[in-house]
């Protein structure tokens, strides 16, 4: 045998409304959200050769088997920048090629605290290529880190790139994330949790 329990509201042992109905299917909630509540992945449509510092055009949310979670990040000749303040996991990946040597190739996610101002490499990877069979060479690269956002003016993101031997390719592609650029909130910032 079911039963059944309806209610408006659930209150917390002090009375505080914690869920409310509004008797239509629709629920608020002064509850966290322990979820995540932002993820969003954004890669470059044409491949380019030589550096980029930092990479500034052909940018595109990715809209292959893909929706964002949340309002997402927002976009600008290659800034990028965070829609609320919290704790950032960001990830950025690509491959490259070149008929030749390149002794590095780097991936750089950069970070700047002062609105854009200035910006310094938060994480970064290399690679290099060494041509062995007279062919075309591939490499790839993957860099991370985990940043705390506690203001969303100052906190900007970009992608560099940088080549020992700039006749490098990196592969871009508007159908396939060869390259892809990925930014999911994990939670909020200590200055939330601590000031509520």
């Amino acid at each position: 045998m079911s039963s059944i329990l309806k209610v408006d509201q659930l209150k917390d042992s002090g009375g505080n409304a914690i869920i409310t109905s509004n008797g239509s299917g629709t629920f608020t909630s002064s509850l966290p959200n322990t979820g995540i509540t932002m993820a969003d992945q954004w890669r470059w449509t044409a491949s380019f050769t030589g550096n980029a510092i930092p990479v500034t055009s052909n940018w595109e949310r990715v809209d292959t088997s893909f929706d964002k979670i949340g309002t997402g990040m927002t976009e600008s000749s290659g800034i990028f920048t965070f829609p609320s303040t919290g704790i950032y996991y960001i990830t950025s990946r690509a491959y490259l090629y070149l008929n030749s040597n390149s002794r590095y190739n780097e991936l750089a996610i950069q970070l700047s605290t002062d609105g854009g101002s200035n910006y310094s490499s938060n994480a970064d990877t290399y690679t290099h290529i060494s041509r062995n069979t007279g062919e075309t060479t591939y490499g790839n690269v993957f860099t991370n880190t985990i940043i705390d956002v506690t203001n969303t003016t100052n906190f900007k993101v970009n992608i560099k790139i940088t080549n020992h031997d700039t006749n490098t390719t990196w592969e871009g592609n508007t159908n396939v994330s060869s390259n892809a650029t990925t930014f999911i909130r994990l939670g909020d910032t200590w200055w939330q949790i601590e000031n509520g």
